[in-house]
């Protein structure tokens, strides 16, 4: 212990358990970002206990994570990501890495359709991921014979010649990959499934990302705010279809944050009158959704296949409705369009023309 605390500092997990996060949910203290500094550090280099790391993950999910604490998580991730940025900007977009269970992922389709209508698009995903290790956008892209194992290289490469890049989570964060078998012992989310989502591998200054509650859009908007690392221009989050980038049929509330200057030289965070909410309406747009009309059987097969059919323009209905309103607030995220009804608009001209499909080939190309 003596030479981890000369290594690491003052803080090792049990005592951060025992003096500081420890007590319960109603007692525990918050950590300065020095001490959740040290305690990542000290996590990443597999120094804790598994008995007391699972302990401090749990004791964090009690208490709940501060933003400044999160912020820290993220720093200290961010300084082990392999980074490759595109010539292109594109809107990052961070969906919930353990997955989907019942509903199509509809995130390719929608990114290929932003894409071609001139929003390029970067979402990253591990291999099933705990807890849930259900389907993410790696499965559908296989699925889709889209090359997914990529070097962060290549996938900037895949940004810049197709408009749509897939980054894959063991290749560009490897440090939060090898915490797999650790974190599925857990059974339970932790920090680390909020902030992997985070990582941002494209250098992207804008972040499209879901929530179950506006109270966490707030918080992520205020990690991005306190992190040391991420200098975004724009975040935009919804409520996703089972916690994933999908917006819901029906209603779906948005929260939008433009990064501003509060009159000191600091972003003013979700407090700030850059910080703002919406709803999107699917009845609005003379789309007649619910969520039982985007089920299907088999996540990975069934969303490749609807990619391909809606892409294509062989299929109408909720599907292509769904594909449609995803890509809008994609474009929509990227500024280029001022409204969803103008980004349907967009989305609608870029399947029916094939310019979207067009993506997909380009990305199966790669």
């Amino acid at each position: 212990m003596a030479q981890a605390t000369q290594e690491f500092g003052d803080w090792p997990l049990k005592r951060l358990m025992t003096e500081v996060c420890g007590s319960g949910h109603k007692s525990a203290d918050d950590l300065t970002r020095a001490q959740a500094t040290e305690a990542f550090e000290r996590i990443l280099a597999g120094e804790p206990d598994p008995t007391t790391l699972g302990a401090f993950w749990l004791a964090n999910r009690w208490k709940r994570n501060t933003a400044e604490e999160l912020g820290a998580y993220v720093d200290v991730m961010c300084d082990r990501v392999e980074y490759a940025e595109p010539d292109a900007d594109p809107v990052d977009c961070g969906a919930n890495y353990d997955g989907k269970g019942r509903t199509a992922i509809l995130g390719v389709a929608a990114g290929a359709v932003a894409a071609a209508a001139g929003t390029p698009v970067v979402v990253h995903s591990g291999d099933r991921v705990p807890t849930q290790k259900q389907d993410s956008y790696k499965h559908v892209l296989d699925e889709l014979g889209v090359h997914t194992e990529l070097t962060p290289s290549d996938s900037a490469d895949m940004v810049d010649e197709t408009g749509f890049g897939f980054y894959y989570q063991p290749a560009f964060n490897p440090a939060i990959d090898d915490l797999f078998e650790r974190r599925d012992m857990m059974g339970v989310r932790s920090f680390v499934n909020t902030v992997e989502t985070l990582a941002n591998p494209a250098g992207a200054s804008t972040h499209l990302g879901s929530f179950y509650h506006l109270a966490f859009a707030k918080k992520v908007v205020d990690t991005f705010v306190e992190s040391e690392f991420h200098d975004l221009d724009r975040v935009l989050m919804f409520q996703g279809m089972e916690g994933y980038d999908d917006v819901r049929p029906g209603y779906t509330k948005v929260a939008e944050w433009n990064a501003a200057d509060d009159g000191d030289g600091d972003d003013a965070g979700s407090e700030g009158a850059s910080f703002t909410d919406f709803e999107i309406e699917t009845a609005e747009y003379g789309m007649d959704l619910e969520e039982d009309d985007l089920a299907v059987d088999d996540v990975a097969a069934d969303s490749a296949a609807i990619t391909e059919e809606v892409l294509a323009g062989e299929r109408d209905g909720a599907f292509a409705d769904a594909v449609a309103v995803n890509a809008a607030l994609r474009i929509y995220a990227g500024e280029d369009a001022d409204s969803i009804e103008e980004g349907l608009e967009l989305a609608r001209e870029a399947i029916d023309d094939g310019s979207a499909h067009d993506v997909l080939e380009a990305m199966r190309e790669f």
